[in-house]
């Protein structure tokens, strides 16, 4: 099922809806976090957090039960459920955070007020409030400044941030490279500090991280920061082990790319090595779908840059090229193409010829067989391994405009039966 599309515009109006109706019952109630920072870069929030004196039973009991779901009620969040167009609203109790000895999880939490709630947050740019009716800011960790500034800033001491929850140090990488934002020193410091802590961070958690950080904006330089922080290592195993020349290279390369996705990008950061790049995608626990793309476009890439393929495509047989080109995944494969010519690691003239090949229709591309395995036994050739090795055959003088109706296929079948 594809994913549900948000209306900016319904996702507001909801958000503000859920805030008045907080207010109206009595509750203090504001937007939090990362919709917060967005607005005030002038970017459009998909989604909204909501922070509230009100206690999780409050919540449910004023919404009512069936329309909100108890994701993290022993921390204080209930999801309110909106419609298809405006998407949920999570709705969180002022909290402050006991002791963490997870890496992830606070062994408790106390409800309180909305400025110990803030100063529990990861960045100062994440941890301000917004009041929708009157539209002011509610800073009480520096926020505005550092956004105003272009800064990414753990609040209070970066090394405690960090040791509550480990993943913080991508988060802290993923917004420096998506907003352009250098992380501020003393932050960055922790982070080279106690970058091996980032193994301890379930595989699916990081998978979910690496899949935003390599699908938008700033991706190569997400690169180059996870190298210069000492991350690049935990966080693939340590199995990624490469000059500083390739990851200025991959991090190009990724910069390139028209479509990103993690595939696209594990990729480039295992060419020519789909054994590592398998090992690494299960290391991850990424989807069947996307461990099998990742591989698949580095045997193509491979496959197409052989010494058997060394001359131009047009010099080579269509059914030698056909297997890769008319591919469902051919897009994806295009895509890295033309990132890799980008910086003059693949021939912009090859690219150019697979460009005209890969938006053929797929009629084109991949038509009918003119003979199944049945017709070739009612032509008297034997059940077994012959029938497989003739279609092949057969196949390949069809892509390549040899034999062109299945009357001369029939023929062609006589004569090698006769042959044989």
């Amino acid at each position: 099922m594809p994913p549900r599309r948000i209306d900016p515009i319904a996702a507001r109006a909801f958000a503000v809806e859920v805030v008045e109706k907080l207010r109206q019952a009595g509750y203090e109630a504001v937007w939090a976090g990362g919709c917060v920072r967005d607005q005030l870069l002038d970017r459009v929030p998909l989604d909204y957090d909501v922070a509230t004196a009100a206690r999780p039973d409050d919540i449910r009991n004023l919404f009512g039960r069936r329309n909100t779901i108890a994701v993290g009620a022993a921390f204080g969040v209930i999801t309110v459920i909106g419609s298809k167009h405006s998407g949920n609203v999570e709705v969180a109790t002022y909290r402050s955070d006991a002791e963490y000895i997870d890496g992830r999880h606070p062994v408790g939490v106390t409800f309180c007020g909305a400025q110990e709630d803030a100063l529990r947050r990861d960045f100062t740019i994440n941890g301000l409030f917004f009041d929708p009716t009157t539209e002011n800011v509610i800073d009480y960790v520096g926020g505005q400044h550092d956004l105003n500034e272009g800064v990414v800033r753990a609040i209070g001491n970066p090394a405690m941030r960090f040791n509550e929850d480990h993943l913080r140090m991508l988060r802290a990488v993923r917004f420096s490279a998506n907003f352009g934002f250098p992380i501020e020193c003393d932050t960055e410091k922790a982070i080279v500090l106690l970058a091996e802590k980032v193994e301890s961070v379930s595989p699916e958690r990081l998978a979910a991280e690496l899949r935003l950080m390599f699908s938008r904006h700033g991706r190569g330089e997400a690169l180059r920061l996870l190298v210069g922080t000492n991350l690049i290592g935990p966080l693939f195993d340590h199995r990624l082990k490469e000059a500083e020349s390739f990851w200025c290279s991959a991090s190009d390369v990724l910069d390139a790319m028209r479509e990103p996705n993690i595939s696209l990008a594990i990729a480039v950061l295992c060419y020519e090595k789909p054994r590592l790049a398998a090992d690494i995608c299960n290391h991850l626990r990424l989807s069947n779908h996307e461990r099998k793309l990742t591989v698949w476009l580095i045997e193509a890439i491979m496959g197409l840059e052989s010494d058997s393929l060394s001359a131009q495509y047009t010099d080579i047989p269509w059914s030698v090229l056909q297997p890769w080109l008319a591919h469902e995944w051919r897009f994806y494969l295009f895509d890295l193409m033309q990132s890799l010519a980008a910086i003059n690691l693949f021939s912009t003239e090859k690219v150019d010829w697979v460009s005209e090949q890969v938006h053929r229709t797929d009629a084109d591309l991949n038509p009918p067989q003119l003979l199944c395995g049945n017709d070739l036994m009612q032509l008297g050739v034997p059940s077994g391994p012959v029938v497989g090795k003739l279609l092949k055959q057969l196949r390949d003088l069809q892509l390549d405009e040899k034999i062109i109706s299945k009357e001369v296929a029939i023929q062609w079948v006589e004569q090698h039966c006769d042959s044989d």
